[in-house]
């Protein structure tokens, strides 16, 4: 069978076919893009960036390009030819591959997957993407469409603003140890967080190399900066993995003990704060039972959630979790806070924080647990978030989302409030 001279070569692109697996992986078998990145064969590190970076790009505007592909479709290919054309559409669209290299990449993804009689379907559909594609999207309403309603209903009048953020990838925010100077490329933020931009990678930046540095969200940092860690006090981190705010509470000079529930988590977990220099108590157990010896001063609780704010990060979210989830969840953060108050000692403090935007895993579960637990709300003032001064609520929260900082490039979504225990 002859070939178009550019469709011949491409059947080995190793990115491709990572991103087809990874795609696959979050859509067909439900699995997070973090574990199925893990799971990929060795492939060069670039290759695998690339690879991500495609995939969560289909992932990330998935409405739209379902919408584009709508019309030149007939009927419904199977699932993986689907995806082969929503990685093609992705590069097409929003990445700005060339046109013959998105097609030529993307039949020969089709061909060496054994999905030959779909490779001529592949080729005809996405070259007229790439003719009249463009011109589609002008038409199209984008962020409704890449965003599930069940989310955009949550998130009320923000949904918009909020959807937009997503199109983009987020940037590289690191949090540093006490002393260590802002590295030359970084942005420092108001609020101490050195930001780079987006597809920065980790490994070309001195200070993480050197173990004085690690990854963390500008609005992930938030809750331990609130809760204000001093030294020689005794604070649990209750839901502690991969680490970051122990390693910010621990560099503080406090006491403390990292709690975690997952036991596969637990190595990560203590192989960053080992790199940082940093030491605190690890133990593998569910916070909820767990006693410690005495009443602690303070205790962090960031809580199992939905993980909502972080779709910009991690765009499989969508595809991971359901609006039932958030009940459920709303349960089990009930059960965490619960016995995070029986912990502390009078007078000591509890920063709650999800990275969650959806009102019932915030707002809903602080005023739950004032109406049986013996606490108060400590209010955050807004001196305490430099530059995010907007994000305090009237009750004295902080409820963070991706459309804040535009400017800057975002940031995630995280609800925390400060509870004093009567």
């Amino acid at each position: 069978m002859k070939h178009d001279d550019n469709t011949s070569p491409l059947s080995s692109d190793p990115t491709r076919s990572a991103a087809l697996s990874l795609l696959s992986a979050v859509l067909d078998r439900h699995r997070s893009m973090e574990e199925a990145l893990d799971s990929l064969p060795s492939i060069d590190s670039r290759d695998k960036a690339a690879a991500h970076r495609l995939a969560a790009t289909a992932l990330r505007r998935r409405g739209t390009i379902d919408t584009v592909l709508d019309p030149y479709l007939k009927r419904v290919p199977p699932p993986l030819v689907m995806h082969v054309l929503r990685l093609g559409a992705a590069g097409l669209l929003f990445l700005d591959t060339p046109a013959h290299a998105a097609v030529a990449t993307a039949v020969g993804l089709a061909r060496a997957k054994n999905l030959e009689k779909f490779a001529g379907l592949v080729n005809a559909v996405l070259r007229r993407v790439s003719e009249s594609g463009q011109a589609a999207l002008e038409e199209l309403d984008s962020p409704r469409l890449d965003t599930p309603p069940w989310l955009w209903k949550g998130w009320d009048k923000d949904a918009r603003a909020i959807a937009i953020a997503h199109q983009t990838e987020a940037p590289l925010d690191i949090s540093l140890l006490p002393g260590e100077p802002v590295p030359e490329d970084g942005q420092l933020l108001p609020t101490g967080s050195v930001r780079f931009p987006a597809g920065t990678r980790v490994a070309d930046i001195p200070a993480f190399v050197a173990g004085r540095a690690w990854v963390q969200d500008a609005a992930a940092a938030l809750p331990a900066r609130i809760l204000n860690a001093q030294p020689g006090e005794h604070i649990a981190d209750l839901c502690a993995a991969p680490g970051g705010k122990t390693a910010q509470m621990a560099a503080a000079g406090a006491h403390v003990t990292a709690i975690e529930l997952l036991s596969a988590r637990v190595p990560r977990l203590t192989a960053n704060l080992e790199r940082l220099g940093l030491s605190a108590r690890i133990i593998t157990g569910d916070a909820a039972t767990w006693k410690p010896e005495g009443k602690l001063d303070a205790i962090l609780l960031d809580a199992p959630c939905s993980a909502t704010g972080t779709i910009r990060r991690h765009p499989d979210v969508p595809y991971l979790k359901q609006q039932g989830d958030v009940q459920n969840l709303a349960a089990m953060q009930d059960r965490l806070l619960t016995a995070a108050v029986g912990l502390l000692q009078p007078g000591g403090r509890l920063v709650y924080a999800v990275c969650s935007m959806q009102p019932q895993e915030g707002p809903d579960r602080i005023a739950a647990a004032l109406s049986w637990l013996p606490v108060k709300i400590d209010p955050i003032r807004r001196s305490e978030v430099p530059g995010l001064e907007s994000a305090v609520t009237r009750e004295g929260y902080v409820r963070t989302h991706p459309a804040l900082w535009p400017e800057e490039g975002g940031l995630d979504g995280f609800f925390i409030a400060r509870l004093r225990r009567l």
